[in-house]
């Protein structure tokens, strides 16, 4: 019965977070959090060892083995992408429950996102979200690993159909024909063969929080991000802390199925970029008509600015009793940057 939320005795002893009380007897698991020294890896690791669960995270760099050893893990270099050394060190760590965080976003030489080649930025990371998810199933059909629980992505790539808010009934948009083509099929493949294994993938929404602000925040001081078009197009956001406390949720009840983790407030371009400017102290961004950004910024920008979709989080707060402490980009955008 690991993993499951039990009613705790007089004897046992207790973990808890937010509303939830656990008993410890029940919820230790032996968990393997592949790509633990990202930007919620970092977020992640240090509730899992605080909830008693026995942490091997893995970190492609030797120079980040401290971090993870500092955050209570068990600290293991690993290359996702390279099948037998995947197959080794999980079953070393004979974990009870696989955490898929690995990616390899980076910047490009300017040391800026690339939005407008998408596919190039986003190379490393759809090979992680195919090649490398691949190789943690096998390992984990190998090593007889029970659950599973892999990143995805929800925050303004809903399909665009209908609404502006949409739900895990409702499909990824395969943006056809642009540079996000590529990533749009990797998350596919990830929810597609995940769902299929009996685990669970968590859409996460636009991450913002420790770590992931400087290179959201500095185009906007620069006025390098403007609202493009109408400013219609809806995104959704969720601060890191809670993304982590929802991947601790799919972890300890075994979730199954996909679920989008994303705050209560999806919101259209032109309400939350001129408000992310004020928090951070900035100028109101430019407005930029849709003809002219697309040469300069690329098809996905003016897709994501005007007519981008939002997702809901109803399911994971029904299913997985996910309580999230930023239940807006608001008042988070504000605490982050005060």
């Amino acid at each position: 019965m690991d993993g499951v939320a039990l009613p705790c005795h007089e004897s046992a002893g207790l973990f808890v977070s937010g509303a939830d009380t656990y008993c410890e007897k029940e919820m230790i698991m032996r968990v393997f959090v592949a790509g633990g020294a990202g930007a919620l890896g970092r977020r992640l690791v240090p509730r899992l060892v605080a909830r008693g669960h026995q942490v091997t995270a893995t970190t492609t760099s030797t120079s980040r083995l401290g971090l993870l050893e500092q955050l209570g893990a068990e600290a293991v270099v690993m290359d996702g992408l390279d099948a037998a050394m995947v197959g080794e060190v999980v079953a070393k760590a004979r974990p009870e429950v696989i955490v898929h965080q690995m990616t390899a976003i980076s910047v490009t030489h300017a040391g800026k996102a690339d939005m407008k080649h998408m596919d190039r930025w986003f190379a490393g990371t759809n090979r992680l979200r195919t090649e490398g998810t691949d190789h943690l199933l096998a390992a984990a059909e190998a090593t007889g690993v029970p659950h599973f629980v892999a990143q995805g992505y929800g925050a303004w790539n809903g399909i665009r159909e209908g609404g502006w808010v949409k739900t895990e009934q409702d499909g990824l948009d395969p943006m056809t024909g642009t540079p996000a083509e590529p990533g749009m099929a990797a998350l596919g493949h990830v929810e597609d063969a995940v769902v299929k294994a009996g685990g669970a993938v968590l859409r996460y929404g636009w991450f913002y929080g420790p770590g992931a602000m400087d290179d959201l925040v500095e185009p906007v001081r620069k006025r390098q991000f403007p609202v493009v078009g109408s400013g219609a197009g809806h995104c959704s956001w969720v601060h890191l802390d809670d993304a982590a406390s929802a991947t601790v949720l799919a972890v300890e009840k075994k979730a199954r199925g996909v679920f989008n983790i994303v705050d209560d407030e999806p919101a259209p371009a032109s309400e939350w970029l001129p408000y992310l400017a004020a928090c951070a102290g900035a100028k109101r961004p430019m407005r930029v008509p849709a003809w002219l950004a697309r040469p300069l910024a690329g098809d996905v920008t003016v897709v994501m600015m005007t007519e981008g979709r939002g997702f809901s989080s109803a399911k994971a707060k029904r299913e997985l009793g996910w309580k999230l402490r930023y239940p807006s980009w608001r008042q988070g955008f504000r605490e982050e940057l005060a």
